[in-house]
C-alpha cells in the first residue's frame, strides 16, 4: 500500500518541480524527500523521476501517479474538513470557486447568507476559470465550483455533479443597438476565454460568418472598456453586466442564447451539511436574482 506522504512528497515535486522546494514547503530536508521519492520507486517499481541537467523531470509514470497523488490528498484533506463539519455547522469550513462575473453578482450574495446563518463555519473562495475549477474540485481544494457552460461545451469529467442555478442571457455589446449577429459579419471582434470564444464561433457559424477577432481579454471591464472605445464588439452575458455596464456600451440580447450556470460538486450524495448549506444559499441567491 502507498504511503500517504509519500505521495505528498511526489505530489509537491511535481507542482514544484524541484526537491529543494517541495522539502521547503512540506518542511522536510532534501535528503529526506529524496528517500521519499526513492521508495516510491521501490514500492512502485517504476521509474518515477530522470535526471535533466541539474534539475530532475517525472516520467509519464511518475506524472501519473503525481496526478492520482494529488486527488488522493485533496479527498483525504476534504474528509477532515467534512467530518469536522458534521460535528455542526458552527465548525468546520467550505471552500468555493466561482468565475468573474458570478463572483461580482451572484456568489456574494450566497456567501454573506451563508455567513450569517453559520457564522461559525470558515469560508473561502477563489476566483478563476470554469476548467480550473474542476480541477481544483477534483482534486478536492474546494467543495463547489460554480461554472458556466453553454449547450455545446465538452462534458464535465466523471464525478462532477452539477446543481442547475440559472440560465443566464446573452447579449451583443456595442455603442449602438444591433441587429443581430447576421448584421455584425464586418465587425471586429473583442473575444474572452475558451468557453466563451467557443460560443461566439458557434453564434457567428449559425449566422453564416467566420468573426474577425482583433482583441481578446477575459477580463469583462477591460472588454466593455474597449467596446466603449469603438475598437469592437463582444458578447457579453447578464451577470457580468450585472457585475460591470460602462455608460456608453449598447447590450442587445440575442434571442435563444444564454450560457448555464451550475453549481459543481464531486462524488456521489449526499453532500457534507456545509456543502449543502453553501449549495441552498447559491441557489437563494439565483432566485433572487
Amino acid at each position: 500500500m502507498l504511503d500517504v506522504n509519500r505521495l505528498r512528497v511526489i505530489d509537491a515535486v511535481a507542482r514544484h518541480g524541484s526537491v529543494t522546494a517541495a522539502a521547503k514547503e512540506l518542511h522536510y530536508s532534501q535528503p529526506s524527500v529524496t528517500h521519499h521519492l526513492a521508495r516510491l520507486e521501490a514500492e512502485t517499481g517504476a521509474q518515477l523521476l530522470q535526471r535533466v541537467g541539474r534539475g530532475i523531470r517525472l516520467t509519464p509514470a511518475g506524472q501519473l501517479l503525481a496526478d492520482r497523488a494529488a486527488e488522493i490528498i485533496g479527498r483525504i484533506d476534504a474528509a477532515g474538513a467534512e467530518l469536522s463539519a458534521h460535528v455542526g455547522l458552527n465548525a468546520g469550513r467550505v471552500r468555493l470557486a466561482g468565475f468573474a462575473s458570478a463572483n461580482g453578482s451572484l456568489v456574494p450574495a450566497a456567501l454573506a447568507k451563508l455567513a450569517d446563518r453559520h457564522p461559525g463555519l470558515e469560508i473561502s473562495l477563489t476566483d478563476t476559470h470554469p476548467v480550473d475549477a474542476l480541477e481544483l474540485l477534483r482534486t478536492g481544494q474546494i467543495e463547489v465550483a460554480v461554472i458556466f457552460r453553454y449547450d455545446e461545451t465538452e462534458p464535465e469529467p466523471t464525478g462532477v455533479r452539477l446543481h442547475h442555478l440559472l440560465d443566464d442571457p446573452v447579449y451583443v455589446l456595442s455603442t449602438r443597438p444591433e441587429r443581430g449577429m447576421a448584421s455584425l459579419r464586418d465587425a471586429t471582434w473583442i473575444a474572452g476565454c475558451e468557453r466563451c470564444r467557443s460560443h461566439l464561433l458557434s453564434l457567428c457559424a449559425d449566422a453564416g460568418f467566420d468573426p474577425r477577432i482583433g482583441y481578446s481579454s477575459d477580463d469583462m471591464v477591460v472588454m466593455q472598456a474597449w467596446v466603449s472605445a469603438g475598437l469592437g464588439v463582444a458578447t457579453q452575458t447578464g451577470l457580468a453586466l450585472l457585475a460591470h455596464h460602462i455608460e456608453g456600451v449598447v447590450a442587445t440580447e440575442l434571442s435563444g442564447s444564454k450560457r448555464h450556470i451550475y453549481a459543481a460538486t464531486y462524488g456521489e450524495p449526499p453532500d457534507p451539511p456545509a456543502t449543502a448549506a453553501l449549495l441552498a444559499a447559491l441557489v437563494e441567491a439565483a432566485e433572487a436574482l
